[in-house]
Parts: C-alpha cells; sequence; structure tokens
C-alpha cells in the first residue's frame, strides 16, 4: 500500500510538472520572447482589423489583388489537405485545364498562352500563402490595370524569391 501511494503520487507529481508547469512556462516565454508568432502571425490593416495570418492562404476574387495558389480545400482551415487525385486522374486535369482557361480569360490571354503551374495546381496544404515572384508577374499587369499603378512600382514590391501573397495585397491596399 506504501508503494501505491508513492507511486501515485510521484505520478501526480510529473504530471503537474510536465503536463501543467512544463506547457506553461514554454508557453509563456513563446509570447514574451516570440509574440507575433505565438498569437498566430497575425497581420492587421491600418484600421487594426484582422486581415488574416502570413501563415494561411486566403482567397482573393478581385481583380485588383494578387491571387495565391489554388487550393483543392477551398481554403478551408481544418479539412485542408491536398485532393488526393494522381497524375493520371481525369478530374485533375479537368480541373487544372478550367483553372488554366479561367486564368488564360482573366488576364486577356490566347487559349494556347502558358500559365505558371503553381497558379493552376493545389499545394500540398491547400493553404500555401506565397506564390514565386515569377508567378506574381505574371500577374502584374492585370491588378496593375484594375488599380490604376504603375507596373514599375508594383514589380518593385514583388522583388525576387517568395511573395507573401496577403502581404502585398495589403501593401496594395495602403497605396494612394
Amino acid at each position: 500500500m506504501k508503494t501505491l501511494l508513492h507511486a501515485l503520487l510521484t505520478f501526480a507529481t510529473l504530471t503537474l510538472i510536465t503536463g501543467v508547469g512544463y506547457p506553461l512556462l514554454v508557453t509563456g516565454i513563446a509570447r514574451v520572447a516570440f509574440a507575433h508568432q505565438a498569437n498566430g502571425s497575425l497581420i492587421t490593416g491600418a484600421d487594426g482589423k484582422l486581415l488574416g495570418s502570413e501563415l494561411l492562404a486566403q482567397e482573393f476574387k478581385s481583380p485588383r489583388y494578387f491571387w495565391p495558389r489554388p487550393s483543392a480545400a477551398a481554403f478551408a482551415t481544418v479539412p485542408s489537405g491536398a485532393s488526393n487525385l494522381g497524375s493520371t486522374s481525369a478530374a485533375l486535369k479537368l480541373v487544372i485545364s478550367d483553372r488554366a482557361a479561367a486564368l488564360r480569360k482573366a488576364h486577356n490571354l490566347p487559349d494556347n498562352a502558358p500559365v505558371p503551374a503553381e497558379l493552376v495546381q493545389a499545394s500540398g496544404s491547400g493553404l500555401d500563402p506565397h506564390i514565386s515572384a515569377d508567378a506574381a508577374r505574371f500577374q502584374l499587369k492585370r491588378v496593375c490595370t484594375a488599380r490604376g499603378l504603375d507596373e514599375a512600382l508594383v514589380s518593385a514590391l514583388i522583388g525576387d524569391g517568395q511573395v507573401n501573397v496577403l502581404k502585398l495585397n495589403q501593401t496594395l491596399d495602403t497605396l494612394h
């Protein structure tokens, strides 16, 4: 009986330390040292309104905005993921073909014009917040025409490498 009591006391003590104390300590340190990341890397507008997280893609449909990669889960965070359709799937080929046709139409391109693969194929998570600078530049003329902005100015905002679509669109919204 004494051994059982000692074992239960040890179990309770270790549960409090490792199951409650340690997580609270680590969370507290993270919230102080890495407040932005610990709170979801949230982005707010100039008016203080929450726009989203820089870690999750959002759907933009207006020609005034850069568009992210397509999402197989309609940009929903809970059922996020890929479509699980393979490269030989007729359904996947049709979806990609339809996306490419819609992209060409939105950019006033001929029916056989090449389009960036990342703008017609969903990412593995379905929530990838980034596109390449090349995919952003593909959309440059459409966005600048819709907003009445100089292409050189917006091209400079795109830069090189990966582009966070939400941050870029937020920056465009702040331009006058």
